[in-house]
């Protein structure tokens, strides 16, 4: 396969994605021409020039016809897809004059779309509608990008453990490509669904339509986004936070289990090792946050257990929303709550993370190591939800592993190296690695942001937001000598 044949697919596809992420910055230009905040320009130049480098690579691309997409193809086009869209969604914050600079506009644009949540822009509150609503709208598209990923492209390629959960949906032949497309279908029709119930339970806790959509948006996609500087802590009414719970939760399950219920009508579809694994870990470590709450800060049983399960359900699905800040709750919560980063949602979903999915088959195979010790001889079967686990599987999730901690390891040193002091330099690579949205500590702590952060910092954790989206080794292939060899 010749680099030519290889780039022309991948040309075609990030040109039509293109296109509808230009065609997607319509809806923020509308309102700054209903509310006359002066971003009009701003907005419309963004969409001419992403629809125009679209334009631009179909024209180029236009002669090939899609058919069967090969694994290299599909690596490239996840990657060069999600750069190409973080780039031009830094547009309009770019482009609206005296806004922000460079590296500001690409670090909002690329937290957004990778549903992570740090952000560097201060005075939410009082920020014009149409770019609140853009920044919504990139967390939205962002996990609804996610999801396909995940879901129909990712265990294809066998990444990081991914081939476990390949089905039709990732099964991309001639014969497989119409059951492929009703799969995604269907999905984006849930996602479509569960955006509309989440604002509708909203509105009934109170919040007026406008932060209602803005927040469906952020919660089911795990984003964490919000319209208020405070974050989640604006809103007084605890039922408003057991919504964002319930409907985070919800984002951060298997979205291909809400098809198969819908195609079922069986509730059984919903006795999942990965779901028990994952509202198992959430129960016990909110009952530990809550006590720890009543008994250091003698706060009420039921404002301590809203508090620490909003706030842990928020970290662990790595959404990022806060309602106040944890990183005063003492050791013990500060401690839960960094652990809770790096655990993640469940795989198929909108959520970042190691994924429950993993911890899992390294629990198995720690199982395994000590039946072995006691029983050298001893036959083992793998299972996973009924279907048998080979070797090939563990070691890539084990592989997906080590390269996490890898990463977290450099970026960390990368950020020392920029002057940050440990603990922002830490967490900051953790969370931007797993996007979760807020560190730890006064600087980038869930009451601070990343707006005080040298440039360079800002674009070492951007490399590191894209690289936790795209599951590592979907990046480092693409960067592979051997990659682009015939």
């Amino acid at each position: 396969m010749t680099q030519f044949t290889l780039i022309r697919p991948v040309l075609k596809v990030c040109s039509l994605i293109l296109l509808v992420f230009g065609l997607m910055m319509t809806v923020p230009l509308l309102m700054a021409i209903i509310y006359h905040t002066g971003n009009t320009a701003a907005f419309s130049n963004a969409i001419a020039l992403t629809v125009g480098l679209a334009a631009g690579g179909w024209l180029l691309s236009r002669s090939h016809r899609i058919n069967l997409l090969t694994p290299r193809q599909m690596f490239l086009i996840t990657t060069t897809s999600w750069v190409l869209i973080s780039l031009t969604g830094a547009l309009p914050f770019l482009l609206i004059p005296g806004f922000c600079d460079i590296s500001d506009a690409v670090f909002e644009s690329v937290s957004g779309l990778t549903t992570t949540g740090s952000t560097v822009l201060t005075g939410l509150d009082t920020m014009a509608h149409d770019i609140l609503v853009w920044r919504s709208i990139l967390q939205w598209v962002g996990g609804l990008g996610v999801i396909g990923m995940a879901v129909a492209i990712l265990p294809f390629l066998k990444v990081g453990g991914m081939r476990l959960f390949q089905t039709e949906s990732s099964d991309w032949s001639d014969k497989a490509m119409p059951r492929s497309r009703t799969m995604v279908t269907m999905i984006i029709y849930v996602y479509i669904i569960l955006t509309f119930l989440c604002t509708l339970a909203f509105m009934f806790t109170g919040m007026d339509s406008f932060h209602a959509v803005n927040h469906a948006m952020t919660t089911i996609s795990t984003g964490g986004y919000s319209t208020s500087d405070s974050s989640f802590a604006q809103f007084a009414d605890l039922g408003s936070h057991w919504v964002a719970i319930t409907f985070m939760i919800l984002g951060a399950l298997p979205f291909a289990i809400y098809v198969h219920f819908l195609v079922k009508r069986n509730w059984r579809v919903f006795n999942d090792q990965q779901i028990r694994g994952f509202l198992l870990t959430i129960l016990i470590i909110s009952i530990i946050v809550t006590l720890h709450l009543m008994s250091d800060a003698g706060i009420d049983l039921l404002h301590a257990f809203t508090y620490a399960t909003f706030n842990l359900v928020s970290v662990i699905t790595t959404t990022g929303f806060a309602s106040g800040d944890y990183s005063q709750w003492g050791n013990l919560a500060v401690a839960a709550f960094f652990f809770a980063m790096f655990i993640g949602g469940c795989s198929g979903s909108t959520s970042g993370g190691i994924k429950i999915f993993r911890f899992q088959l390294l629990f198995m195979m720690m199982q395994e190591s000590i039946v072995r010790a006691v029983h050298p001889r001893a036959m083992i079967r793998r299972y996973y939800n009924g279907r048998a686990v080979d070797d090939s599987i563990v070691l890539s999730a084990v592989t997906f592993v080590f390269i996490m901690l890898l990463s977290l390891v450099i970026i960390t040193l990368l950020l020392a190296f920029t002057g940050l002091d440990l603990t922002t330099s830490l967490t900051g690579a953790a969370t931007a690695l797993m996007n979760v949205g807020p560190g730890l500590g006064d600087t980038i702590g869930p009451a601070g942001n990343f707006s005080t952060l040298p440039d360079s910092s800002k674009w070492i954790l951007s490399v590191g937001m894209l690289l936790g989206r795209l599951e590592f080794m979907t990046v480092i292939l693409v960067l592979t000598p051997t990659y682009w060899k015939s």
